[in-house]
């Protein structure tokens, strides 16, 4: 009987130190888990904005009408110079509407998104093209609305494709 208890010494211990080390791995791998939620989180927040941003492009096209039929909207890419007469007077000629609007949304984008720009086009194709070259083709009546932003060093892309 001596015996039996000198051989179960430490067994209480040994299962303390095996929870232990099972209860730490758990954690880790909970924070890994809320690690790439995290991850996914701001992944869809972008994406959300970017989506924002390029319906607010199309609202501002379809409420300039004339602009928009006139093609002043076709191949506006950069940050071009702030029109400073439009959007506070009536009197802005349709073209000059559209480099104002061009001009405030890429304002917003740069604001809202990481090393962003937005390009409107006409495209046959608008589900193309990089932070580089926007790949617009300049045919057919569908204009392109492409935000390009940099998202953890890889490039990211929406395209809206407008018939105002």
């Amino acid at each position: 009987m001596k015996n039996e208890m000198h051989s179960q010494r430490g067994a209480s211990l040994m299962e303390a130190l095996i929870a232990v080390v099972l209860m730490s791995m758990c954690a880790l791998g909970y924070a890994a888990l809320q690690a790439r939620g995290l991850s996914s989180n701001s992944s869809s927040m972008w994406r959300s904005k970017a989506t924002l941003l390029a319906y607010e492009m199309s609202d501002r096209m379809r409420g300039n009408k004339p602009g928009t039929d006139a093609g002043s909207y076709n191949d506006l890419s950069g940050v071009a110079a702030a029109v400073t007469d439009c959007g506070t007077t009536s009197a802005c000629a349709p073209a000059r509407m559209a480099l104002y609007d061009h001009y405030v949304w890429n304002q917003a984008i740069g604001r809202e998104l990481p090393s962003a720009r937005g390009v409107v086009c006409l495209d046959s194709t608008p589900d193309d093209g990089n932070s580089a070259a926007a790949a617009c083709d300049g045919v057919g009546s569908t204009y392109a609305v492409k935000i390009f932003w940099q998202e953890r060093g890889v490039d990211s892309r929406l395209a809206v494709a407008v018939r105002p």
